[in-house]
Parts: C-alpha cells; sequence; structure tokens
C-alpha cells in the first residue's frame, strides 16, 4: 500500500499543476464564448493547438520515456547529459526549418489569414521541447513540488498576458487614443494574444528550470544514445498516431465536412470548445501519467509488480468514473455556461459524454501500455497505436460528412475502445497482469446506465434544478456503492482507512 500511498501523493502534486494549467487554460477557452459571438472567428486558434501536439512528438522523439527506462539501468548523468545535448540541436535545427517553411505550413493547414501564428507555433513549441528533459529530471528524482511550481507559474504568466491584452490595453486604449496602447494592440487580430500568452509562459518556465541545466555537462555518449534511439523511434510511431487519434478530426473537419467554409469555421469552433469540455477527464489523466510512468518504471523490479498495476488500474477507473459522472450528469449545467452570450456554443453538446467516455478507454490504454515498455516490445505500442490511426482517418473521413459532431466524437470513441481492447489482450499474453477485469467493466456499464437514466428522467421533466437534483442523487447512490464494494480496500488506506471503516460498519 505504501507505493500506491506514494504514487497517489504525487499524483496530486502533479494534478496540482495539470489542473490548473487545464483549468486556467480551460478558463481562457470558455472565455472564447464570452468574447467572441460568432465561433467561426476561433476556427484557425482550434487549428493550431491542433498542430502543436503533432510537432511537439516530432521534436522530444520519444526521450522523455526511454529517460524513464534507461534510467534504471544507466548512470543518470551521462544519460541526461547525452539526451539533453541530443535535444538541444534537433530543437535548433526543426524550428529553423519549421520557420523556413511557415507561409508553406499555414497554406496548408487553412491558416492563410494569419500566417503569423505559425511565428509564435514556432517559439511555443522550441521552449516547451526544451523544457521536457527538465522535467522529466525533475519527476525521476521525485520532485513534485518544484515541478508543479514551475508549472503554476508558467501559467499565471499565460494567464497574466492574455488578461493584459485583451482586458487592460484595449480598454486603455480606447480611452487614451493617442497613447502608446494603440501601437502595441491590435483590434483586428485579438485571438493572436491568446498565443503571445502561451509564448511568455512557455520563455518564463523555461527560465525556472535554469538549475536543470546548470550541472549539465557537454558530455555525449555515441553508444548509449543509438541504444536510446532504437528504444525510442516506435515511440515517435506511438505518439504520432495518438497525436492523429486525438487531433485528427479538428484538423480535417474543416476539408471533410459538406457545408459552406462559413458554416465548417463555425462547427469547427464549436466542436474545440465541446471538446474541451469532454477531455476534463483527461485532467485527471495526465496528472496521473506524470506520476505513474516514473513509478512503474520503479515498481518493475519488485516481486508484487503486477498486483500494484492491477490496483493502481482499479483505483484509476473509479476515478474516471466519477469525473464521467460529473460531465455527464451535469451536461446541462456546462450547456448554460457556455451559451449565456450566444445558444450556437451549445451546438451538439450531446456529443460531450460520448468524448469523455472515450477519452476513459484513452485512460485505461495508457495504463494498459506499460507491458510493452517494459519487455521493450514497443513496435507493439506503435502498431497498435497506428491501427487506431487508420481507424480514425476512416470513420472521420465516412462519418463527419453525414454526421458533423457525431461522426467525429464516434470515431473518438471507436478508435480508443479498439485500443484498449487490443492493449489488454496483447498485454495479458506478453506481461500479465491480474486485473479485476469483469468489476472496471462492470463499473463503466454502470455509470453509463446511470448516465442514460438520467437523460430519460430529463426527458420526461425538462426542468434545469430537477436535472441538477436528480444528477446529484446518482452521483450520491454511485458514491455509497463504490465505498460497500470497495469497503475492504479503503479501510486499509492510510490515515482515512480508520474513517471508513467506522462509517461502513
Amino acid at each position: 500500500m505504501s507505493g500506491i500511498k506514494k504514487l497517489a501523493g504525487q499524483t496530486l502534486w502533479y494534478g496540482i499543476p495539470t489542473i490548473a494549467n487545464r483549468f486556467l487554460g480551460y478558463l481562457l477557452n470558455l472565455s472564447l464564448p464570452f468574447l467572441f459571438k460568432q465561433a467561426g472567428t476561433t476556427a484557425d486558434l482550434t487549428q493550431v493547438y491542433a498542430i502543436i501536439p503533432f510537432l511537439s512528438i516530432l521534436f522530444t522523439y520519444g526521450l522523455e520515456t526511454a529517460y524513464f527506462r534507461f534510467s534504471q539501468t544507466d548512470d543518470r548523468n551521462k544519460l541526461y547529459n547525452t539526451l539533453c545535448i541530443s535535444l538541444f540541436l534537433t530543437t535548433i535545427l526543426f524550428t529553423i526549418i519549421l520557420y523556413m517553411f511557415r507561409s508553406d505550413i499555414a497554406d496548408a493547414a487553412g491558416l492563410n489569414k494569419h500566417p503569423q501564428y505559425v511565428t509564435w507555433m514556432c517559439g511555443i513549441i522550441f521552449f516547451d521541447t526544451l523544457a521536457t528533459l527538465p522535467f522529466a529530471r525533475l519527476r525521476q528524482e521525485n520532485r513534485p513540488r518544484k515541478y508543479a511550481m514551475v508549472r503554476v507559474a508558467g501559467i499565471l504568466i499565460s494567464i497574466l498576458v492574455v488578461i493584459l491584452f485583451l482586458g487592460i490595453i484595449p480598454a486603455y486604449a480606447k480611452s487614451h487614443p493617442d497613447s502608446f496602447a494603440t501601437v502595441i494592440y491590435n483590434e483586428e487580430d485579438p485571438i493572436s494574444y491568446y498565443l503571445l500568452g502561451n509564448l511568455c509562459g512557455s520563455i518564463f518556465t523555461f527560465l525556472l528550470l535554469w538549475k536543470e541545466f546548470k550541472g549539465l555537462r557537454f558530455e555525449f555518449d555515441s553508444v548509449l544514445w543509438k541504444k536510446i534511439m532504437k528504444y525510442s523511434y516506435p515511440l515517435i510511431i506511438v505518439g504520432l498516431g495518438g497525436m492523429i487519434n486525438d487531433m485528427l478530426s479538428r484538423l480535417v473537419y474543416r476539408h471533410v465536412v459538406d457545408v459552406s467554409p462559413a458554416q465548417a469555421d463555425k462547427e469547427l469552433g464549436i466542436f474545440g470548445n465541446l471538446y474541451r469540455l469532454a477531455v476534463i477527464v483527461t485532467v485527471m489523466i495526465q496528472a496521473f501519467r506524470m506520476a505513474a510512468e516514473p513509478f512503474f518504471f520503479n515498481q518493475s523490479k519488485n516481486e508484487n509488480a503486477q498486483k500494484t498495476y492491477a490496483r493502481v488500474m482499479k483505483f484509476f477507473v473509479i476515478a474516471c468514473c466519477f469525473m464521467f459522472l460529473l460531465i455527464s450528469l451535469y451536461r446541462d449545467v456546462l450547456e448554460w455556461i457556455i451559451t449565456l452570450k450566444s445558444k450556437e456554443w451549445g451546438e451538439g453538446i450531446y456529443i460531450v459524454p460520448l468524448l469523455a467516455m472515450g477519452n476513459i478507454f484513452l485512460g485505461i490504454y495508457y495504463n494498459l501500455s506499460i507491458w510493452y515498455k517494459l519487455t521493450n516490445k514497443n513496435m507493439y505500442g506503435a502498431i497498435i497505436t497506428f491501427s487506431g490511426a487508420v481507424i480514425t482517418v476512416v470513420l472521420n473521413i465516412l462519418l463527419i460528412p453525414k454526421l458533423h459532431y457525431l461522426g467525429a466524437a464516434i470515431a473518438t470513441f471507436c478508435c480508443y475502445l479498439f485500443m484498449m481492447i487490443v492493449s489488454y489482450v496483447m498485454g495479458q499474453r506478453y506481461y500479465p497482469v491480474p486485473y479485476a477485469r469483469k468489476k472496471l467493466v462492470a463499473y463503466l456499464a454502470l455509470v453509463v446506465l446511470l448516465y442514460g437514466m438520467h437523460r430519460g428522467l430529463v426527458y420526461v421533466w425538462d426542468n434545469n434544478w430537477f436535472s441538477i437534483g436528480t444528477a446529484t442523487l446518482l452521483l450520491l447512490l454511485f458514491t455509497l456503492f463504490v465505498l460497500k464494494i470497495e469497503r475492504k480496500e479503503l479501510v486499509r488506506l492510510p490515515v482515512v482507512g480508520k474513517f471508513f471503516k467506522s462509517t461502513l460498519t
């Protein structure tokens, strides 16, 4: 239990900046419906943030996971120095290439109206990539507090810059037309200040990590580097496939949907906002991954490692079920919030639970993926992810023209369901873990049933207070059910175990 306790504590610390990042960034994104009445205005911004993760995979080329893997067997200082030198050189090279072809990239991505977005994107990716290994080192050395501090500080800088340029400077420029504020503020392209805020936050984050570079030595082990590249190159395929599965719907939406360009921009802006609603569940998934990846590698040498992985999976799925219920049962509340300025932002809100469940499958897949990372079978992970990407591409092309938002959501759901099932089957063959399969499936089925019950009740009586009341009741019933079923596990928890022992008797 001490290992899980440590994992839970570190997940909390990694969760603080992850939640803050997602929440504050989410507030910024939620502000889009309040600042811009027409959803199509934000389509290019959605496009940029769909491209960045793809480039990030190429820029980091699996070195983060490789660092965790080889830190178990090789000298960590030599490993860190070698990887940092490699990452610095390739980041400079890739950024120069990206900048040189910025016009072509803007044309290909449909950013002709705002080619400057690609320039902002170059800067964001450059500094975020250089911060990758220092953050990995903090995670490997179990320093989540500094990790949290640096992440949150960078987020706050981003927020302050956006507030400055979208809140303070425009008002000042309006009241002082002859001031310097009118020179630095471009009222024709306010969306670009979201990217400027992101860039400033990335630069500040990089500067806060200077101590992690302070001890860096120009020590490059070519033999070790080749061994790492052999391990990590399949992870590039895994990463790119994962990004295709996650981002492709937003990248191709305007090109495959059978509507006018203006309507396509509108739908893309709405879909991007709905996707952000759904992936609130990934806040916990990302926080968990930050702590779990080094934890899993460190636990791999223990005799009961598989049992630990199985217990971690169970707690993870339970937590995801609660996140799903919070998103799906209170769907009407979320819709009310985002439609305060314009009703069009709430179009397609019905796809949010489907996207949320798809992302839960993705989180389970991340848990399951430890089998190929520990057994050095990363190519199998690449094959699974690539197969999922094929499903995503085909279903998006087939379904978006006919079903629009729903088609994109179905593609995401089917892709992650496929990846989860295949990874489980293959994992049990090469690295068997005694997952509580029947119980986990039952939990997932139960939350879907509760959501269906709630929508049925709301259909009978469409009243906001009734919707909130029944949602709260169903959430409470699920909580009591979990407490009853997991009583033995909960009693064994440190600190709070006594509380569950007294309340569940």
